[in-house]
């Protein structure tokens, strides 16, 4: 399977602790993969890095072939804008905005025009068993909702990688379990891939393959590939 999304010895510390010490590992286009690990194992600073939100001090980061560690943070941004979606612990909405407007928000900082954005947005409210939630903030929704807008938000732009960052962690395990049918559901039906970051094991067998960060290092699991 070809490489959409690669870390090879990835290496960054923060002041005198590292928390990468040589992380490798690479993620099939289309291809659902679950990092876990410890707290504290680097695991979210190497997706962290797959994303490019940080540069690591050495070692590569490759999105399609092309090297993001050699980006500027406006081009670093603009990639992650157009190209990455995100879904975190806490969904991250933006309080003042209604549901509809939070999920279109990454087509208008894009520069799509209003009306297309919003029909955009719509679109996925059905999909995600949202329907009359349009208009409701944040504040408004049960904690599955927020995530499954947020899940929305992240899909909206039809991205090539979705970085999900313990996706569950604020749910119980019924939501959860929703939230993951609804996530994997959609990123297979658009040929996404998915980069998990989990600490449970339950999220992580929706996944094709799993790996386990250790002491900022990428280990494979049985029948795992791309990880050292």
């Amino acid at each position: 399977m070809t490489a959409i999304i690669e870390a090879r010895d990835a290496h960054l510390a923060f002041g005198q602790t590292p928390a990468l010490r040589g992380a490798t590992l690479a993620v099939g286009d289309g291809e659902i993969v679950a990092v876990m690990g410890p707290s504290g194992s680097g695991k979210s600073t190497l997706l962290h890095c797959l994303a490019g939100i940080l540069v690591p001090d050495r070692g590569e980061i490759l999105f399609d072939g092309a090297r993001v560690d050699r980006l500027d943070e406006t081009r670093r941004s603009t990639l992650r804008r157009d190209r990455f979606g995100f879904v975190f612990q806490f969904g991250q909405l933006v309080p003042e905005l209604t549901a509809e407007d939070n999920v279109a928000l990454p087509l208008l900082l894009g520069g799509a025009r209003r009306a297309d954005a919003v029909r955009r947005a719509r679109s996925w409210f059905a999909r995600l068993g949202l329907d009359g939630l349009e208009q409701r903030r944040s504040g408004e929704l049960s904690g599955g909702q927020a995530q499954r807008v947020a899940l929305a938000r992240a899909l909206v732009a039809e991205p090539r990688v979705l970085f999900a960052d313990e996706p569950t962690g604020a749910l119980d395990s019924l939501t959860g379990e929703q939230v993951m049918d609804l996530m994997v559901d959609a990123a297979r039906a658009n040929g996404t891939t998915v980069v998990i970051v989990t600490h449970e094991a339950r999220v992580a067998a929706y996944a094709d393959r799993q790996v386990i960060v250790r002491d900022g290092r990428v280990h494979a699991l049985a029948g795992a590939r791309g990880a050292s």
